[in-house]
């Protein structure tokens, strides 16, 4: 899953942890948040991590008003098959329903999944291959036309358009259609356009899929917003996410892209059809900004109720917060890691050793300094699994023991390695870091600067961060631009490791395009651990295989993980029902928010 945004100058971002760690410390010790410890504040704020896996407000939350969102960075796209931003598929959720959903409820539990538009949830067989469903009664459209099993059919469908829909993930169509076989409804040649032969729907409230081959993650694949149905005769194709025809409790009223959005109620939706959604606002409202200094003052000033985007105050905007409102503050664990990733094919990261050199050179505390330290940066990354996912061990698997005794560089372990991959004297290098990432550019800094320590001189080269599928994404165009080292992060488009490492580390996603797997992994073994998990259907064995690809992604030494996210989100005091979620990698869940009562 992709972030959008890390705002604040470069200086501000390296400054910004000695500060941070120093205003937490006066948390810790009973001081600031209006004077009120971290308790509630006089404006009626929750406190301190009030609502970082668990409940704040709860009972509060009125019917009415508008939720005001503020934002840095609009959606990629607010089509249900295009939406790729984390932030995106936690909003749809106000507009967009599917068969199953992830539940509203605070940390972990906000990961499982739960009935939607289906009665339950899939009636699996007992070979893992076919998933059956029915449809509640009353739900309906924005218009009050019931919502069928061929509207939810149609709505995945679309994900093979990727010719005109391209931006979203794409499971489900890898999933289905292994071979490719279907064409997508806009060249469908059946009358219908309903020509997908792996689902079935045999009445207007059953739908069937069924797989080619099993994998036991499908139902959370059937959770994402790109199996959120479309109503075929509502479907103007690329310019659906200007707007989406709503299934939710809100509909769009108007849409100015990077300025505004507002959603208002969509009166044909029933309360009765809907186990997840509350709908306490009349209206809800979003707002974009050029500068995130400027949207973080307005938060604290009143006029808005929290950031759309989730990624974390600026550095400024923090500082201020937590020296005057930090009982309007949360710190959750984003479900984030932030890493560097070494490509085979530029010399001589093709050799493991090389690799294991810029491990054991970089000086961690330093990285983890200029992503904002512990609280605003994250706990030191010390593998690739992050610690929402099933299988991972969090900090007590450190297999390069990045957090205890190599935290600052181990030069002579760096030598050591550069010698065992016949570069005594050390080489040159290039890190690659996108130029609208402030914090990301501090961060190839400071790795420059320990490298130089070992003998590894790294320019470094900045490129277009809205350009990133074709530059870094291109392995050809890596390979030519010679970017030994890339500046990146990744977070789980759901809580599995397939829906984390997939697309980062088996073979058969090696793109020439829009291509993740940077590092160029190509291991039988990890191939093969990805095909035993999809096919694994008990959750111990599932979680076990989990770990194993983990830890075999990191003895090749392909990454070198910076830090676990953590963020410091701003809360208004006029907020109820707020919570962090697992499923939403730690960012609020919007769904449920409300406005505070006055009782």
């Amino acid at each position: 899953m992709t972030t959008q945004r890390t705002s604040g100058r470069r200086k501000q971002a390296m400054a910004a942890a000695a500060v941070v760690a120093a205003l937490l410390t006066t948390a810790a010790c009973g001081g600031g948040g209006n004077g009120d410890g971290d308790g509630g504040s006089k404006d009626g704020a929750a406190g301190f991590d009030a609502a970082n896996n668990k409940v704040a407000q709860a009972d509060l939350a009125k019917k009415g008003g508008t939720l005001k969102f503020a934002g840095a960075q609009d959606a990629d796209s607010w089509d249900t098959t295009r939406g790729y931003y984390g932030f995106m598929w936690n909003f749809s959720r106000y507009y967009a329903r599917q068969l199953v959903t992830n539940k509203a409820e605070p940390g972990k539990a906000g990961a499982e999944l739960a009935p939607d538009l289906a009665t339950g949830l899939a009636e699996v067989s007992d070979d893992g291959k076919t998933y059956k469903y029915t449809l509640r009664d009353d739900v309906t459209w924005e218009d009050g036309k019931p919502i069928t099993s061929k509207d939810v059919k149609y709505g995945i469908e679309r994900v093979w358009a990727q010719d005109v829909l391209a931006g979203g993930p794409v499971y489900l169509k890898d999933v289905l259609d292994p071979k490719g076989e279907y064409q997508g409804p806009y060249k469908d040649k059946s009358k219908d356009k309903l020509g997908l032969k792996a689902i079935e729907t045999p009445d207007d409230k059953t739908i069937i899929f069924k797989l080619p081959k099993a994998n036991s993650d499908f139902e959370e694949m059937l959770a994402l917003v790109s199996a959120s149905p479309v109503r075929q005769d509502k479907d103007t194709k690329s310019k659906y996410g200007l707007h989406p025809f709503s299934s939710g409790p809100y509909k769009f009223e108007s849409y100015e892209p990077g300025k505004s959005l507002k959603l208002v109620r969509n009166e044909n939706w029933k309360q009765s059809s809907d186990p997840i959604r509350k709908a306490y606002p009349d209206a809800i409202t979003v707002n974009f900004f050029s500068n995130a200094n400027d949207m973080d003052q307005r938060l604290i000033n009143g006029d808005y109720h929290l950031d759309i985007n989730q990624t974390g105050m600026s550095p400024q905007g923090r500082t201020t917060a937590l020296k005057e409102h930090k009982a309007n503050l949360d710190n959750p664990v984003s479900g984030y890691i932030r890493y560097a990733v070494f490509p085979q094919s530029v010399k001589p990261f093709d050799n493991e050793h090389c690799r294991k050199a810029v491990i054991y050179g970089a000086d961690h505390v330093s990285l983890q300094t200029a992503r904002g330290g512990p609280i605003a940066g994250g706990d030191i990354g010390t593998n690739m699994l992050p610690p929402s996912v099933p299988g991972s061990e969090g900090q007590k698997y450190d297999p390069f023991e990045l957090a205890t005794a190599n935290k600052s560089g181990n030069v002579a372990k760096a030598k050591e390695e550069l010698k065992a991959c016949g570069q005594p004297n050390g080489f040159k290098t290039t890190i690659a870091v996108r130029n609208n990432k402030p914090v990301e550019v501090a961060t190839a800094e400071s790795l420059q600067a320990s490298l130089k320590k070992v003998g590894i001189n790294a320019e470094i080269e900045q490129y277009d961060g809205s350009q990133t599928s074709g530059i870094i994404g291109s392995p050809s165009n890596v390979e030519k631009k010679k970017f030994g080292i890339i500046i990146m992060g990744w977070g789980p488009d759901f809580p599995t490791v397939q829906g984390f490492g997939l697309p980062l580390w088996d073979s058969s996603y090696i793109l020439e395009s829009g291509n993740n797997n940077y590092a160029l992994i190509k291991d039988k073994t990890i191939d093969g651990l990805f095909d035993d998990y999809v096919n694994t259907l008990d959750d111990a064995e599932k979680t076990k295989i989990a770990t194993e690809i983990n830890h075999k992604v990191m003895e090749g030494g392909y990454y070198l993980p910076f830090v676990f996210e953590k963020f410091i989100n701003w809360r208004s005091s006029d907020l109820a029902n707020v919570y962090t979620s697992d499923g939403y990698s730690g960012m609020y869940d919007f769904v449920n928010l409300g406005l505070k009562s006055s009782k």
